[in-house]
């Protein structure tokens, strides 16, 4: 719970730790409470961390210096930080680096206003103006919406603006009633994985074992994906409330916000909703905790943003068992994405047949689309599953900027690799895109137009990769490191064929036994890029030869 701007804070580091001790999930709200305060975390402050909530110093040390933005010296907190991820290269942001001395960071959720550069907790535009999330793209299909229908209307992020009517309504109906219903509209989870929502939830209320959790997943860190932080600052008591509509269907009697550090103007303005909500009365047998990250990409991967809430470090965990009977503290706990949780409200006020009735070719329902890169009209698009993905493209985007095509796109941010040639005329489901050898997954696009350097843009996707690998198992450790210094020739043969069987010989390694989702997925991007650009392949490792 954060610290309401309008009582005295705390000064004593043993204040602010007993502030939060005795709520779960306490470390990340101490170790922000005193970064917030001293502008960086003192060896001193650890200590007193350490024995106020009986942590070993050791593990204490790990996990602080494994997360990204957790300043060690005085005003590093402070300090510029410039996103260098894959789209605000193509801006200019390497050179921004050198012109303000900042830090790099690997990315900061806002590829469709490059570039951002986060110092303290302000995002401000490369000429230090404040940097504020746009509203959706205007509905430019026509199509009916669902999570965006009333995203646009004035005073939506407020209370008065908004209204509970499908947690009045949920509220009449018994835990199965909203069970059966959320089944029967077929929401899958929208943050990656496609898990039915319904069934998630009905594990959760049929596991033993007290109390239950509901966490909603903002760590939104993939790199083209920023459809969460317009749902959160725009919307945010939509989200509260599928929280609550979720803990009223499980059982659950405490829920936690999980928020990615690189949105500090949304965790003000969730802060607000909450203490709205809690005000009216709203929130009723579960409490709602607000935790922020400290940027590790990993931490959106279910088990590792449990393992940070707990405050372990943020390795990934094996599965089974699953966090539906062994989630937070061990116990059931349904994880959901923000716009899966968005989307239950609608899904309550209209039925489930409705909700059905928004895909095409016997898809279910909507699905929120960032689109940024090489197009005229960067942004969130809430599409129709089923719908062409040339359609979003050309029509509703505008296309390529003016003397260029659209040579390529990824999937799913990154992880879903390339699509490019005729693969670009599939349709924005996961039975489609699948059938290519890629995914949907969260809804991140990035395109590129005709004249970029393909395997440069792989280079820079397995950058990430390797910089964000969490490195609990070695194939996704040393393989993504393997594959950086393929693509930017400083390792492998200098013959393509053999250069293509030692890549795609690394990749099979590394989906084959590495630990999560990361691992798994990093390979598309050289296989993907084998696959529709071998011109490119061959110049770069004839360069290099």
């Amino acid at each position: 719970m954060a610290l309401p701007d309008e009582l005295p804070r705390p000064v004593e580091t043993r204040d602010l730790i007993e502030l939060f001790r005795h709520q779960p999930a306490p470390l990340l709200a101490v170790l922000h409470a005193l970064h917030d305060r001293d502008g960086y975390l003192s060896d001193e402050v650890l200590g007193e961390v350490s024995k106020g909530l009986r942590i070993p110093l050791a593990d204490l040390f790990g996990t602080v210096t494994f997360y990204h933005h957790f300043a060690r010296k005085p005003g590093g907190k402070a300090a510029p930080r410039v996103c260098t991820g894959p789209v605000c290269c193509q801006h200019g942001a390497l050179d921004l680096v050198q012109k303000l001395g900042a830090t790099e960071m690997p990315c900061a959720g806002r590829c469709d206003q490059p570039v951002p550069v986060l110092a303290g907790d302000q995002v401000l535009d490369p000429h230090g103006q404040p940097l504020l999330s746009p509203l959706p793209v205007p509905n430019p299909g026509g199509c009916e919406e669902c999570v965006f229908a009333h995203i646009r209307e004035p005073g939506r992020s407020n209370l008065a603006g908004y209204g509970y009517e499908a947690l009045q309504k949920a509220l009449t109906m018994t835990s199965q009633q909203v069970l059966d219903l959320v089944s029967e509209s077929g929401l899958a989870g929208r943050g990656g994985a496609g898990f039915p929502t319904g069934t998630k939830w009905k594990l959760v209320a049929q596991a033993q074992g007290y109390p239950k959790t509901v966490v909603c997943n903002a760590d939104e860190g993939e790199p083209g994906c920023f459809k969460d932080r317009a749902l959160l600052d725009h919307d945010p008591h939509a989200v509260l409330e599928g929280m609550l509509i979720a803990a009223h269907a499980t059982g659950a009697s405490r829920a936690f916000l999980y928020l990615r550090y690189e949105y500090p103007h949304t965790l003000r303005i969730l802060e607000r909703a909450l203490e709205e909500a809690r005000a009216a009365g709203l929130l009723g047998t579960c409490e709602i905790y607000l935790r922020r990250g400290a940027g590790a990409y990993i931490c959106g991967e279910e088990g590792a943003l449990l393992n940070s809430l707990e405050g372990r470090h943020p390795f990934p965990r094996y599965r089974p068992p699953f966090p539906v009977t062994h989630g937070f503290e061990n116990l059931p706990t349904a994880v959901n994405n923000v716009e899966t949780l968005a989307s239950v409200p609608p899904i309550l006020r209209n039925g489930a047949a409705w909700y059905r009735s928004l895909g095409r070719n016997g898809q279910a329902g909507t699905k929120l689309i960032s689109l940024s890169g090489d197009i005229q009209k960067p942004g969130n698009y809430e599409v129709p599953l089923g719908l062409p993905l040339r359609t979003l493209l050309e029509e509703w985007a505008g296309g390529a900027p003016e003397g260029h095509t659209i040579r390529a796109v990824t999937m799913a941010g990154l992880s879903g690799g390339f699509l490019g040639g005729a693969d670009l005329e599939v349709t924005l489901d996961e039975p489609s895109i699948r059938s290519r050898g890629s995914f949907l997954g969260a809804g991140g696009i990035i395109v590129f137009h005709d004249g970029r350097n393909m395997v440069e843009a792989a280079r820079q996707a397995m950058e990430f990769f390797a910089h964000e690998s969490c490195g609990k198992c070695f194939p996704c450790r040393i393989g993504t490191q393997r594959l950086v210094e393929r693509l930017s020739g400083e390792a492998g043969p200098g013959e393509k064929e053999r250069w293509v069987e030692e890549v795609e010989d690394l990749g099979h390694t590394m989906k084959a036994l590495s630990a999560c989702g990361l691992g798994m997925a990093a390979p598309l991007v050289t296989e993907s890029l084998n696959r529709y650009f071998p011109e490119d392949v061959a110049a770069h490792v004839g360069r290099n030869a």
